[in-house]
C-alpha cells in the first residue's frame, strides 16, 4: 500500500538550544518593565487557546481579514503567480492559508513555519490529507532569526511569504523593520509578502478584542505562566497575576500585561525574581497602523506596496509587498 501524503510530512526542527531560551527568558524578566516574548504563547495548549480567541464575537481580526481573503482571493493568487514557493510566518492552524490555496493549484511547494512543534506537525498532516498534489514542509523555527527555506525547493518561479493576522504588529517598530528586511532576504529577488496589518480606530472596539468577556484571552495569557513552570523549571502561581490589556495612545497598541496581586518571589531557571504589588509582565503589544503609517515602516525594511485590499468599513488591511 502506498503511504499517504500526509503520513510522509517530516518536520524540519530548527528549535533554538535551551540554553539559548533560558537566557531569553531571563534577560527579558530583567527588564523594566518585565518582559515575555510572545513567542512563548505557543505551546501546544497555547495554540488551541488562540484559536478559540479567533473565534471569539469581540476578536474582529480573524474574521475581518479572512472575509477580505475570501474576497479578494483571486487577485491576492494572481500576484503570487503559479510555480511559486509559499512561505507562512508564524502558520498555527493554517486556516487562512486555505483560502489561497484553493486558488493556488500549481503552487510549488508549502513550508508552514512555527515554533510549536507538535501543533504544527499536526495541522501540517491534516492540510498535506487535503491537498495531495501539494508538497507540505513543515519547520519548527522561531521565524525572527535568519531562515532558510528547505533545500527541495530552493528552484521555484519565485517566493511569497505569508504574514496574515497583524502578527507584525506584535514587534516594536526596529524589530519589526528587521523582521521584514529579514523576510525580504528569504524571498529574494522577484519574491514578494502578503502581510495582514491591523488598523487604528475606536479604542472600545480595540480594547474589547483584547479582553473578551469568556476570559479566553486571560487564560491565553496565563498560559506562558504554566509553560515556564513546566518548561524551564518556574514556580509562577496563577492567582497572583491578573490580566491586563489596556490601549496605550502615545505608541498606538494595545499591551498584553500580566499584574502581580502583590508582593512576592518566582523563581525561574534557579533564578529569584522579585515582583512588587502592581507591577506586570508585559507579554505582547499589538500595534495598530494607519496605512502611511504601515507604508512607512515596509519601506524602511526595503519593500514597496503593490496591492492594498481592505473590508468595506476599513479595519483591517492586507498588503502585498515586493521585494
Amino acid at each position: 500500500m502506498t503511504p499517504s501524503r500526509s503520513s510522509q510530512v517530516v518536520l524540519r526542527d530548527r528549535t533554538p538550544a535551551r540554553d539559548q531560551l533560558v537566557g531569553e527568558i531571563l534577560g527579558n524578566l530583567a527588564q523594566s518593565p518585565r518582559r515575555i516574548p510572545p513567542k512563548y504563547f505557543y505551546d501546544e495548549r497555547g495554540s488551541v487557546l488562540f484559536d478559540q480567541i479567533c473565534e471569539l464575537p469581540e476578536y474582529y481580526l480573524t474574521r475581518t481579514e479572512t472575509t477580505i481573503l475570501q474576497s479578494h482571493g483571486v487577485e491576492i493568487a494572481a500576484a503570487i503567480g503559479p510555480g511559486a514557493l509559499l512561505i507562512e510566518y508564524g502558520s498555527g492552524s493554517s486556516l487562512k492559508t486555505r483560502l489561497l490555496l484553493d486558488r493556488l493549484p500549481e503552487l510549488a511547494a508549502y513550508v508552514p513555519v512555527d515554533i510549536s512543534r507538535r501543533y504544527l506537525l499536526n495541522c501540517a498532516q491534516r492540510l498535506a490529507a487535503d491537498y495531495p498534489q501539494l508538497r507540505v514542509l513543515p519547520v519548527c523555527a522561531d521565524f525572527t532569526e535568519p531562515f532558510v527555506p528547505p533545500a527541495e525547493v530552493r528552484q521555484v518561479a519565485r517566493r511569497v511569504a505569508f504574514f496574515p493576522g497583524s502578527t507584525i504588529g506584535n514587534f516594536e517598530y526596529d524589530a519589526a523593520v528587521a523582521l521584514l528586511a529579514n523576510m525580504r532576504a528569504v524571498v529574494g529577488p522577484g519574491g514578494g509578502a502578503i502581510v495582514g496589518a491591523d488598523r487604528v480606530k475606536s479604542i472600545e472596539v480595540i480594547e474589547a478584542a483584547y479582553n473578551d468577556s469568556a476570559g479566553v484571552t486571560a487564560a491565553f495569557n496565563k498560559n506562558v505562566l504554566v509553560r515556564l513552570n513546566r518548561e524551564f523549571g518556574a514556580s509562577f502561581r496563577l492567582d497572583e497575576f491578573v490580566h491586563q490589556a489596556p490601549w496605550v495612545e502615545r505608541e498606538q497598541r494595545i499591551e498584553m500585561r500580566l499584574v502581580s496581586r502583590s508582593q512576592h518571589s518566582v523563581e525561574v531557571a534557579g533564578e529569584c525574581i522579585r515582583f512588587e504589588a502592581g507591577e506586570h509582565i508585559l507579554t505582547e503589544c499589538c500595534h495598530k497602523y494607519t496605512p502611511d503609517r504601515f507604508a512607512g515602516l515596509v519601506a524602511e525594511a526595503g519593500w514597496s506596496i503593490r496591492h492594498t485590499w481592505s473590508d468595506p468599513a476599513n479595519l483591517f488591511g492586507v498588503y502585498y509587498l515586493e521585494a
